[in-house]
C-alpha cells in the first residue's frame, strides 16, 4: 500500500531558510521550505506573476520573495502577500521523527 505522505529526507537536508525541490514526473516541480523557526512549507515552485522558481528566492519570516520581480508570497496560503495579486498552489508538508514529508495526492495533483 502506498502511503499517504512523501518522505522526501532529514529537515537538516534543507538549509534554514532555504528550500529544496522535488521533481514530479510529467509536472510541476514541488519546493520545500524551511523557515527560520524550523517549519516546513511547500508550494509549487512557479511565482503566480511571471512563473520564477519560488526555490531560487529569499525566506523571510513564513514568506518567500520571488527571485525575478521581489512578490512576496506568504508560504503557508501561497497567495501574494501586499499589493500584488496572485496564488501558487500548496502542498501540505510537515516534519515526523525529524523527516521531511509531503502530502503524496496534492503532489500527483500538482503534477496532473
Amino acid at each position: 500500500m502506498i502511503g499517504e505522505w512523501l518522505d522526501i529526507g532529514w529537515l537538516q537536508e534543507i538549509p534554514v531558510r532555504g528550500s529544496r525541490t522535488v521533481p514530479v514526473e510529467g509536472g510541476e516541480e514541488i519546493a520545500v521550505f524551511r523557515t527560520g523557526d524550523d517549519k516546513v512549507f511547500a508550494l509549487v515552485n512557479r511565482c503566480p506573476h511571471k512563473g520564477g522558481p519560488l526555490s531560487a528566492g529569499l525566506v523571510h519570516g513564513h514568506s518567500v520573495a520571488c527571485p525575478l520581480h521581489n512578490w512576496n508570497i506568504a508560504l503557508a496560503t501561497g497567495q501574494a502577500k501586499g499589493e500584488d495579486k496572485g496564488c501558487t498552489p500548496v502542498i501540505p508538508a510537515k516534519i515526523s521523527g525529524g523527516r521531511v514529508l509531503i502530502c503524496r495526492a496534492s503532489t500527483l495533483k500538482a503534477a496532473a
